[in-house]
């Protein structure tokens, strides 16, 4: 059963109007995220997008060596499985969660269906896509341009505006 506080959680679900929220809500499944749990692996097909209420998820970059390099993280502000609505059930990056906490599930096709009717929905997850390819963008030129202290600095204020308690 869904608590509708956990969805006030995450910013793009609470930025529906209440009777779009009512129609996605029935298929939002609350789960538990443990640090280090691997959402989803490169190539592999997605079955759900998450929309982390009190989780951080980390979304990686993997070479075909297997080496790899963080390109954005997520948490209450977005949500993580883009690629459903964008065209693909893959990705060739890997989502590992970073911080334990909870997130709210969606079947992918659910996702791709509510998507396609339009709507707030689908603007909100396009505007979210934009900031997230934002996010990579600074989070690269930050790697390439900046002392490690100062990448270290930016992960801490990212990470510390996705917690609840505001506590590392």
């Amino acid at each position: 059963m869904l608590l509708p506080n956990h969805a006030n959680q995450n910013h793009l679900l609470a930025a529906l109007p209440p009777s779009d929220f009512e129609m996605l809500s029935t298929h939002l499944e609350l789960v538990p995220l443990a640090l280090g749990q691997m959402l989803y692996d490169p190539g592999t097909q997605m079955r759900h997008a998450y929309f982390p209420t009190t989780a951080i998820v980390s979304l990686h970059y993997v070479t075909e060596t297997g080496a790899s390099a963080e390109t954005a993280g997520v948490g209450n502000e977005g949500m993580v499985g883009v690629s459903l609505f964008m065209g693909g059930d893959t990705t060739s990056s890997s989502a590992v969660v970073q911080t334990a906490g909870s997130a709210l599930r969606i079947d992918r096709h659910i996702l791709k269906q509510e998507f396609d009717r339009g709507g707030l929905l689908q603007q909100l997850l396009l505007r979210y896509t934009q900031a997230l390819m934002t996010q990579m963008a600074q989070t690269a030129a930050c790697n390439r341009h900046h002392s490690v202290e100062q990448q270290l600095c930016r992960w801490l204020l990212l990470t510390l505006d996705r917690l609840p308690l505001r506590e590392l």
